[in-house]
């Protein structure tokens, strides 16, 4: 009897199995955005564990095509709060700077007026947004916003994301001849008591007049 031995070869569905593929980024993606709700800004790099930047960058792409997502900028989306009258809404200056540090490895410190705004000491919402930061300085452009990334020392960043370095660069931008028993009252009120023992460290870093104005607000308040 002769035996033929006849070659079996097997096909894979080469692209089925990247549909699919990419049908698990694009899902893994959505299911993401979707968990940190309207009004999450986000960059490429929060999806890194997904897949390739190049699989993550196309599953980008599709979901903005799909009007799923929304480009603010070069390597910069959010998934935008929807108003019933206003319509679709621009994206908070926190959350754009929290996905910026997230994008360019950098940390950013509120400054300026909208330092101030932050902690109720002003009622003016600035059009432009500084950030000191201690990457290169530059600006960003969202809509109507200027987000303005100002590049500083060491010293100030030394509070950086801390709601001393808030304290200490509102007071700067207020001046020493505008702060009152209103603005201290005001600052005070957000002092928890868990903050008093890291305001007082930071102190180290601010300029003698602030130090001498925020350290009795970290004192323990006074028992009834």
């Amino acid at each position: 009897m002769n035996l033929v031995l006849t070659e079996k070869r097997t096909i894979f569905p080469v692209k089925n199995s990247m549909a699919k593929h990419a049908q698990s980024i694009d899902l893994s993606i959505r299911s993401r955005v979707f968990g940190n709700g309207r009004g999450w800004v986000f960059t490429p790099k929060h999806f890194q564990d997904l897949g390739s930047d190049s699989a993550i960058d196309s599953a980008l792409r599709r979901l903005k095509a799909a009007g799923t997502i929304r480009q603010l900028a070069r390597g910069l989306y959010d998934y935008p709060v929807q108003d019933p009258v206003l319509g679709t809404v621009a994206p908070s200056a926190d959350a754009i700077a929290r996905a910026i540090v997230v994008r360019d490895a950098i940390r950013l410190q509120p400054s300026g007026a909208y330092a101030a705004n932050r902690l109720g000491l002003s009622e003016q919402v600035p059009s432009r947004v500084v950030f000191l930061t201690d990457g290169p300085a530059r600006k960003v452009k969202i809509g109507k916003r200027e987000i303005i990334l100002q590049h500083t020392t060491p010293r100030n960043m030394a509070t950086a994301g801390r709601k001393s370095g808030t304290f200490i660069q509102a007071l700067r931008y207020l001046g020493q001849d505008q702060v009152d028993d209103q603005v201290l009252a005001t600052l005070r009120r957000q002092i928890a008591d868990d903050d008093r023992a890291a305001i007082r460290k930071d102190l180290r870093h601010a300029p003698a007049w602030i130090a001498d104005l925020l350290r009795p607000l970290t004192e323990p308040k006074p028992s009834a």
